[in-house]
C-alpha cells in the first residue's frame, strides 16, 4: 500500500474475517486492525491504483 492520501473510500462489510479471507484468496493484501473499538471492526487494502479502502464491520446499534 501507498503512502497517505486524502481520501478514503469506506466499505461496510457484515463479516469482516470472512470479508478478508475472501480478499486474501484472490491475492489482495489486507491488513486487519486487531482491535476493536466501540464502533466496530476495521481493516485497510488499497485498489489496484494504490488509492486506500477500508473496510468496517460495525458493532452496536450502527450494525443495525
Amino acid at each position: 500500500m501507498e503512502g497517505p492520501r486524502e481520501w478514503m473510500l469506506n466499505f461496510r462489510v457484515r463479516d469482516l474475517e470472512a470479508m478478508a479471507k475472501q480478499l486474501e484468496e484472490a491475492g489482495i493484501q489486507v491488513k486487519v486492525d486487531p482491535e476493536v473499538y466501540p464502533n466496530g471492526l476495521f481493516a485497510h487494502t488499497a485498489d489496484p491504483e494504490g488509492n486506500p479502502i477500508e473496510l468496517w464491520q460495525p458493532m452496536g446499534p450502527a450494525a443495525k
